[in-house]
């Protein structure tokens, strides 16, 4: 039976986090670097690094704190309540987990250590298409002498404009063969365009253009990417969820101040029954949400072989679960919800670009399905 209630070290993990982040990276932060045109404060994530955060999943030798995946879960969940932007995902959950599977590579491990240190960030080159599938990969890598050229292109390579590294899948055969390559993002060959997000997220086109790739740049082993791939984008579903879910808990939290607020006939709207029942709805959805999360991150500490199903249940529960919390706090604003004066369509538009990141609700309520034999 997986245990659903935090430990003290949890508690106080989750507690800490929160009030850093209050301190550090209100929603007000976000408003600033987004009206800066700017991705993500790079001196936040170096703030993060000296919590321990960004080796949450780096092993100890390595310089990391290695304490799981639970705790990248809360962490991402925190950060979601106030919209932090950071490569935290894509790189100290990703491509750690990721390299975490090739530590008999050099390379890996020197990536591992400037994770846990700050100094390294990826951007996530997975995705051709307008929808998740890393299956259906067309870029190839072709073999030349000793190693390989890249050529083909990315979309929606999340943290991709500013990151010093990427995570590339490409074809190196029929059927499965898919080989995982870690490039520097400024070899020569590679073309990043950058992408103006709904939600000022860090995101890019890259075009590659018969870039080199020696044996050294391979994550895992050649034709067998899905080895390494697998476990690592299991770990970013069950990560973006928890952000989910913690924007929904902001989202949720700033509808109710609104309601406790305004007045409409000389009452508070708080006070209005039919309002009251839709935002009990809403909390009991956020904490169902937040369980299967919690056990999602248990299964993958615990029993990692094991947690796929566990992960697409909380991915899809956590997209339709943010879905509602931005839609009920925009019509329980009212206008002024939609408004760009007010903070609520921030929550809506992280939403929507989080729905579609790693998979939406489609192909996460596809695998459940297959899972379950139909």
């Amino acid at each position: 039976m997986v245990n659903l209630t935090l430990s003290e070290d949890e508690t106080m993990l989750v507690d800490s986090a929160r009030g850093f982040l209050d301190d550090a990276s209100p929603i007000e932060k976000f408003r600033e670097l987004r009206d800066a045109g700017k991705a993500y404060n790079p001196e936040l994530w170096k703030q993060m690094a000296d919590l321990g955060w960004t080796g949450v999943l780096v092993p100890e030798d390595q310089g990391g704190i290695d304490m799981g995946h639970t705790a990248a879960n809360l962490l991402a969940s925190e950060m979601g309540k106030t919209l932090v932007s950071s490569p935290f995902i894509s790189t100290a959950v990703v491509a750690a987990t990721a390299l975490r599977h090739s530590r008999d590579n050099p390379r890996a491990t020197e990536a591992l250590s400037g994770i846990a240190a700050g100094d390294v960030t990826y951007g996530l080159a997975i995705d051709e298409g307008s929808k998740h599938s890393p299956e259906c990969t067309v870029m190839e890598a072709k073999k030349v002498g000793n190693g390989f050229e890249l050529s083909g292109n990315k979309t929606f390579v999340v943290d991709g404009a500013n990151a010093n590294r990427l995570l590339v899948l490409a074809r190196t055969g029929d059927g499965d063969a898919l080989t995982l390559f870690d490039i520097p993002a400024d070899r020569e060959g590679i073309k990043r365009t950058s992408q103006n997000m709904i939600d000022a997220r860090d995101s890019a086109n890259i075009d590659f253009e018969n870039v080199d790739a020696t044996g050294e740049d391979i994550i895992g082993t050649v034709d067998r990417a899905m080895d390494v791939l697998k476990p690592a984008l299991a770990a970013g579903q069950a990560a973006l969820s928890a952000e989910m879910v913690g924007l929904s808990s902001g989202a949720f939290g700033m509808t109710v101040g609104y309601l406790q607020q305004r007045k409409q006939f000389g009452i508070l709207i708080g006070q209005f029954q039919a309002l009251q029942h839709r935002a009990a709805h809403l909390w009991s959805e956020i904490e169902i949400t937040a369980s299967t999360i919690l056990n999602a991150g248990r299964l993958l500490d615990e029993d990692p072989e094991n947690a796929e199903l566990a992960v697409s249940l909380a991915k899809a529960r956590a997209n339709q679960t943010a879905k509602l919390a931005v839609m009920e706090g925009v019509q329980m604003h009212g206008g002024i919800g939609m408004t760009d004066a007010f903070d609520m369509g921030f929550f809506m538009k992280r939403a929507r670009v989080a729905q579609e990141w790693l998979g939406d609700y489609g192909y996460h309520a596809e695998k459940i399905a297959q899972a379950k034999g139909y």
